[in-house]
């Protein structure tokens, strides 16, 4: 695999595990609440990717 391949699929291993656990620390119980924190965390991540990491 390439450099690119893999930086993509750790990212994407990495968000899941962030949304998981952050998700089962804080938010099991609040649906709505846990829906806008996983868009936070996917856009935010997703800006920090092509800035920094995608270079």
């Amino acid at each position: 695999m390439d450099k690119q391949t893999i930086k993509i699929i750790s990212s994407i291993v990495l968000i899941f595990i962030v949304t998981f656990t952050i998700d089962s620390l804080f938010f099991k119980h609040l649906f709505w609440q846990r829906l806008i924190v996983n868009i936070g965390i996917v856009v935010v991540y997703a800006f920090l990717f092509y800035k920094y990491i995608n270079k």
